[in-house]
């Protein structure tokens, strides 16, 4: 479709890899790309090593960790959420592929989410509407799983928490602000920069930009593998690379630049990849801010009142 694109400069400084990379096409011609899923054919160069990689223009695009994330905490947060994240919802809209405004339009994906979250579902808002209720100013709530499953959630804390810990040791000057932010909301993930975890298995998202999380903060991405697969790197396609995330990995990377991931290929009936996003949503943050935990847990009691939680 392009001419590609090649890595303008690449040098090592001890055991990291620093590339320096162009865009391969521009903005105005992004449309041919957004919401359509890559082919491999569209990435040039694939990084599978601890790198660095900044744009001709000097900003951080991704910085990737190999072999970073403790193996028990890893098992732990696999063991807890995959019966929950398997199950198929239509909540992706673009990054699944569709130009439908109606969600029940979209196609079924494994993709869930764990923690906060800042909106009611269609079901919720019918409930309270034929309750006889208002709808709540604040519709900042527990997710599902949160709700139904509090003590399966906080075994996945630990892994979360590192994911944290290496994003405020990779990208401190984005962790800080977003760290800022987190702090002035009780509707947080333990004491991390983080609100909410959007959790895919076996999932092709289009290419796409992420919307609803911090423009100030930086976005993360951590991979575990169940049996064997192939494909399924994150790509920028504009700039022609593509990242291969393996279990124990941690990649940090600018989402509100397009982005999607590859196809991927199942080797063993069972295989899952299973990706794990963190990010702190802004509409939870705005709705929340300067609240105290006493509020969070009467909040908390009045939307379980009002909605289904197996909605």
């Amino acid at each position: 479709m392009y001419t590609k694109y090649m890595i303008e400069k690449k040098e090592k400084k001890g055991e990291i890899t620093i590339y320096y990379v162009k865009k391969d096409y521009y903005d105005n011609k992004l449309s041919k790309v957004l919401n359509k899923k890559l082919k491999r054919s569209d990435i040039t160069d694939f990084i599978d090593d601890d790198a660095d990689v900044y744009t001709d223009d000097g900003k951080l695009l991704l910085r990737f960790r190999k072999n970073k994330l403790n193996k028990e905490n890893i098992e732990k947060f696999y063991d807890n959420v995959i019966d929950f994240a398997v199950l198929p919802t239509s909540n992706r809209g673009s990054a699944s592929g569709s130009k439908s405004k109606n969600v029940h339009d979209n196609p079924k994906i494994m993709s869930n989410i764990v923690g906060y979250f800042d909106k009611l579902s269609p079901k919720q808002k019918s409930k309270i509407r034929n309750s006889g209720n208002k709808a709540p100013k604040i519709t900042v709530r527990e997710t599902r799983f949160l709700a139904d499953y509090p003590d399966k959630f906080q075994k996945m804390v630990p892994l979360i928490k590192e994911i944290d810990y290496y994003y405020k040791t990779l990208v401190p000057d984005n962790y800080a602000k977003q760290k800022k932010k987190a702090n002035q909301t009780p509707f947080r993930i333990a004491d991390t920069s983080f609100t909410t975890v959007t959790t895919n298995v076996n999932y092709q998202t289009t290419v796409h930009t992420d919307k609803g999380d911090d423009e100030e903060g930086f976005g993360n991405l951590a991979v575990i593998e169940h049996g064997k697969y192939k494909g399924g790197e994150t790509c920028f396609p504009q700039y022609g690379i593509g990242v291969d995330i393996r279990t124990g990995d941690v990649l940090y990377m600018d989402v509100h630049q397009p982005h999607g991931n590859l196809p991927i290929e199942l080797e063993s009936k069972d295989a899952k990849r299973l990706s794990i996003v963190c990010y702190l949503r802004r509409r939870i943050w705005d709705q929340t801010k300067g609240k105290t935990k006493k509020y969070m847990v009467r909040h908390n009691k009045t939307m379980k009142r009002l909605i289904d939680r197996k909605s």
